[in-house]
């Protein structure tokens, strides 16, 4: 049978829309690629009980990693004057795609970066944009008050003093 060719087996690229222009974020170097997960590595142990006021990344590096992991996308959404927020969003969608893969940079772009808010379909996200968001789940500690419900009532089942 024998290997068929690697480039046609697999998607190389991730399309990004922004302000209506589909930016094409070509697949990194290997060196880019390893650098990347290191990196992401080094953020997880530092989330997860390393030392929290040690900087992984500085400044100046995490620009340089911005324009490495999103490669010629980048110059043309400098050139396009791509707002930072979304120049970031695309980079760390980028940074997804490398450490995980496509579905996972797909979900992290559609949530906006934040895993909570991320819907399986664009209906589930706008039925959720509307009053549910704002209502408080049940044993919520928002710091809004609802009715007042005298306490015989307030205890059901299961709720009983023991």
């Amino acid at each position: 049978m024998g290997f068929e060719a690697l480039d046609e087996l697999l998607d190389e690229t991730i399309q990004l829309p922004i302000r209506g222009t589909v930016y094409t974020v070509p697949a990194p170097s290997a060196e880019v690629g390893l650098r990347t997960q290191a990196l992401l590595n080094a953020a997880a142990v530092a989330a997860d009980g390393g030392r929290v006021d040690e900087q992984v990344l500085g400044d100046a590096a995490e620009r340089d990693l911005y324009a490495d992991v999103l490669g010629s996308a980048h110059a043309q959404m400098v050139a396009d004057a791509v707002p930072w927020p979304a120049l970031k969003h695309a980079a760390l969608t980028a940074m997804v795609w490398i450490t995980q893969d496509k579905a996972a940079a797909e979900k992290f772009w559609n949530a906006g970066g934040d895993p909570n808010r991320a819907a399986p379909n664009r209906e589930t996200r706008r039925a959720r944009s509307g009053a549910a968001r704002s209502t408080p789940s049940r044993g919520s500690t928002s710091g809004t008050s609802g009715p007042k419900v005298p306490p015989a009532r307030a205890r059901g089942k299961g709720n009983r003093p023991r």
